[in-house]
Formats: C-alpha cells, structure tokens, sequence
C-alpha cells in the first residue's frame, strides 16, 4: 500500500469501523444469530471498507486524483526524470541546454534522478521510441522529450504507458491524457533579433543560418525578416538551411554552419543570425575570423558559447526552455500536471533579448518598442516567412 492509500485508509478509518463492527442496529441483531456470525461480519467489513473508502474517497478525487494529465500519485516524491534530447545533447550552448537547465533546477529543488540520453544524427523513429521505453523500463517515470522529433514517438510512448507523466517541446502535434506540450512564441522573440540586427548593420545586409528546415526553424526566419523590415524595409537577408528532414545532423555540424555563414559574410552581410542548435558554434567561428556580428539563439550565448567567440555575439533570442521544463517537473512533484498546450510568449516572458556585454544598449527604446507593439497586440507576428 502506498502513502496515498495509507493517508486515505486512515481518514477513513473511524467510518470503516463503524460500519464493520456493527454499530448499527441492523449489525447488531446479526451478531446475536451464531450461526451467521462470521459469515455477515466478513462481508459487512468488506461492504464498509469498500463503501467508506468510496465514499472518502471522492473529496481526495477532487483534490488530487482529476488533476490535469494523471492526478497526485507521484506528489511529493523525489523525482525519476527521463531527459530525452534531440541532435546535439547536454553540451550543445544553446536549445538542450536550457532544457537540462532546467531540469537540473528542479532536480536540485526536489531531488530524484535524472538519466540522459540523446538522439543521434539521421536516426529513424523506431530509435527514438527505443530510447524512450528504455527509460520507463530502467524506472524513470517521468519524461521530457527535447524537440519536436519526438512527436511521433511520444505518441506512442503515451498510448503503451499511460501512466506516464511526459512533455514534449516544441510540439504540439503528440496529443494524450499524459501529455504536456511545452511550446514557445519564437517568431516574437526572433522579431526583436531582427530589429537588432537591422539597427545595427552597417551594410544593409544580414544573414540568418536554420539548422533544420523545418515549420519550428521557420517561425525562426518569419519573425527574424519580419523584425528587421519594420526598421528597414529595403534592408537585405539571406538565408540558409543546413539540413532538411529526415536529416537533423544540421543542429549538430559546426562545419556546415561555419560553411554557411562564411557564405554570406562573402556575400557583403555583416549581422547573422542563427537558430541551428549545436551548428551555430560554427557560425561563430566564421563571424570572428571576419570581424563581424552574430545573434545567438536559446541561451546566452554570450555566456555559453567558447569564450574566444562572446565577443562578437551581441545579443540572443533567449527562449526560456529551462522555464518550460522547470514547470512541468515542478507540476509533477506538485502532483497537478497539465495535459495539452502550455505557451510561453514574450508578454509572459517566455522569450526575450539578452542583453550581456551591453552591445544593444544603444538601440534600447528601438527594442522596447518593438516589444510593447508586440505584447499590445498592435504587431502580429508571422510564423512562416513569406513566399
């Protein structure tokens, strides 16, 4: 018997035992005939405990066993987390990093476990689900999956383990009872990179490198070209995919983003930005070794990325992964998780500016500006660039 079971019982315990020692009238006539003396009161205490339980049982219902995605049997316990990354891993500066940020916060706070695993370059989907049921199999019962190539697996997963408490970022395509789909408004705080970029360009020419081409990485680009418009309509973007699906080896290949962006630097662009995971430490390199700037993406990459490279990074498109996921872990322990969508936009901070080594401070009013036409609704943002 679980805690849980144990708490109820007790609760319960004064009417179970009313009822199944006879207190009633009904009880006691049936204790005075012999021969159905043993027989009743089996059946009586198995009646009252049953019914007691029952009957307790509906204000406990309504207080942790309906809430959202699978109620309160893992509330308060020490946390067995499962963190499935996508291409790239713990390590990467940037998307897998925030969400192990994350997941370490609540680890920290509430303790457990974590066990990692990662997603290889090129894997089919019969790879990813493999990971996944490892996991549960090795006890770890509650899942985040780093990345919408998981979708499909997650689907799966939720539909043979019920009873498992799993998130997906960046997804909202894996539905279920167990499911909690961590989104972000990326579009919006790519809006802001590309004021930035268009302010700052001395060439009226900028560059963006996605890692994957795919409809998240667009909302990347969309919101990025929209941004640097509204400051320059006339202003030059180029931009480039490293890869396209089934292949995500381009959020793991610092060569191919080196190779693009030298690409574009060739070409007369002297800000790009990048939303290539792993890739963009390439994309670094190359604006270094011309002098030029970058935008980072996820984290802090002035922070995060290879010190010899921070310098030119002059802003990122924080997207707050470690919130998503420290949400989620926190509603497990807490024993009220969410199924469906939980959005994190730019009004409720989930995506920002960093502004480390103050190289925007001067363009400040330009990107508060932007922001509040943002949050008020007066700009709406695209998901996908346009044709």
């Amino acid at each position: 018997m679980d805690g849980w079971a144990v708490e109820r019982f007790g609760r319960c315990l004064p009417q179970i035992y009313d009822l199944a020692l006879g207190r009633s009238m009904t009880t006691t006539r049936m204790m005075k005939e012999k021969h159905m003396r043993h027989t009743t009161a089996a059946v009586a205490a198995l009646a009252a405990v049953s019914l007691a339980l029952s009957g307790c049982g509906s204000s406990a219902d309504n207080g942790e066993g309906s809430k959202g995605s699978g109620g309160g049997d893992q509330a308060g316990k020490p946390l067995k987390v499962g963190l499935a990354f996508d291409v790239g891993g713990r390590g990467d500066q940037s998307f897998n990093d925030s969400a192990a940020r994350g997941a370490d916060k609540a680890k920290t706070e509430f303790g457990g476990d974590i066990k990692d695993s990662t997603a290889t370059p090129n894997e089919n989907e019969q790879s990813r689900e493999t990971r996944l049921l490892q996991l549960i199999d090795a006890g770890y019962t509650t899942i985040v999956a780093v990345g919408y190539a998981y979708a499909d697996s997650v689907t799966k997963i939720a539909k043979k383990h019920p009873e498992v408490k799993i998130a997906i970022v960046d997804s909202t395509d894996a539905k279920a009872k167990s499911i909690t789909n961590v989104v972000f408004a990326e579009q919006e705080g790519s809006y802001l990179a590309g004021v930035a970029a268009a302010k700052k360009s001395k060439a009226n020419h900028i560059g963006f490198v996605g890692g994957v081409q795919s409809d998240l990485i667009k909302k990347f680009e969309a919101g990025y070209i929209a941004g640097a418009k509204s400051i320059n309509p006339d202003i030059k973007i180029s931009s480039k995919y490293l890869t396209q699906p089934p292949d995500f080896s381009g959020f793991s290949d610092p060569a191919k983003g080196k190779t693009a962006a030298e690409g574009m630097l060739s070409g007369g662009a002297d800000v790009i930005y990048h939303a290539a995971g792993g890739s963009g430490s390439g994309v670094f390199t190359a604006v270094k070794a011309a002098g030029k700037m970058a935008i980072g993406v996820d984290s802090d990459q002035a922070k995060t990325a290879a010190p010899d490279v921070r310098d030119i990074i002059i802003t990122s498109m924080v997207k707050n992964v470690d919130v998503g996921v420290y949400d989620f872990l926190k509603s497990v322990h807490d024993g009220n998780t969410k199924a469906g969508v939980q959005s994190f936009d730019l009004k409720g901070g989930g995506v920002s500016l960093a502004t480390t080594n103050g190289k925007i401070d001067d363009i400040k009013a330009d990107i508060d500006k932007a922001k509040q036409d943002i949050v008020e609704g007066k700009v709406k943002v695209p998901t996908s660039p346009a044709a």
